[in-house]
């Protein structure tokens, strides 16, 4: 039997290290008979460890259905979804929120800081929930904003911060845990372009530094600078491998 490599089916592909998002499938359907929507429309993706990768389209196209999902904050309709080798379609909501501690580092347009506390508490958060010790909260939410340029803004508050900068502290929280995937939903709309531009360097070394990206954008030079663009139109992915060049083209189609 010859596999057509454009349907994958649960069975279709062994466990592999390299592969950190496996969609196979994926429908998202709200409502039904007259008023069914199907907002994603048999999605397979694949990205694999290492990748910096942004997710594209016009408004209503799927990509931020496709990124809840993806980031275990909703579940499919019908599918298959491969975390980092772990079926996570059928989880119930603790399984999911011990998933997302563990595995995932999230990163907003706006920065969800707790105005209250300082930069290195509001990173130390994510290890409350995961039970780690104090004084190991501590050092590595220091290492954590360090390796984002902030070891000297450890005590302050957000309001004593700029917008890059809380946005730096919202990145030194999402890689805290050491997530297999660190997920940014257009993280540099909020930003001036020098400060986009800074954090976009941030992201890059992150990525060297061997944490896979995933990037939801709509701005075209954003998505320039990762490896990988997926095109997203209708409810399914139409480029799965679009590159840099290629992005003004398919924009404009």
């Amino acid at each position: 039997m010859t596999l057509n490599s454009s349907v994958l089916t649960a069975n279709s592909l062994p466990p592999n290290q390299s592969v950190i998002i496996r969609l196979e499938q994926i429908f998202k359907v709200y409502g039904s008979g007259e008023t069914e929507v199907r907002a994603l429309n048999g999605i397979n993706l694949i990205i694999k460890k290492g990748e910096y990768c942004a997710i594209m389209g016009p408004s209503g196209s799927g990509k931020s259905t496709a990124m809840s999902i993806i980031g275990c904050l909703d579940r499919s309709t019908s599918g298959n979804y491969y975390l980092d080798n772990i079926d996570v379609a059928h989880m119930d909501d603790a399984e999911l929120a011990y998933i997302r501690n563990k595995k995932l580092g999230f990163v907003f347009q706006q920065f969800h800081l707790l105005p209250q506390l300082s930069a290195v508490e509001n990173v130390m958060l994510p290890m409350v929930y995961a039970n780690i010790q104090s004084a190991e909260r501590y050092e590595r939410a220091v290492k954590a904003l360090q390796k984002v340029g902030l070891e000297k803004r450890l005590n302050n508050k957000p309001n004593q911060l700029s917008g890059g900068q809380q946005q730096r502290v919202a990145l030194a929280r999402a890689i805290v845990n050491c997530p297999v995937l660190l997920i940014a939903d257009e993280p540099t709309g909020a930003l001036d372009s020098r400060t986009t531009k800074e954090v976009l360097e941030i992201f890059s070394e992150l990525n060297v530094s061997g944490i896979t990206v995933v990037m939801v954008t709509h701005e075209l030079d954003v998505a320039r600078q990762t490896q990988r663009i997926v095109w997203f139109r209708d409810g399914q992915v139409v480029h799965s491998n679009l590159t840099p060049e290629q992005i003004n083209q398919i924009a404009v189609s």
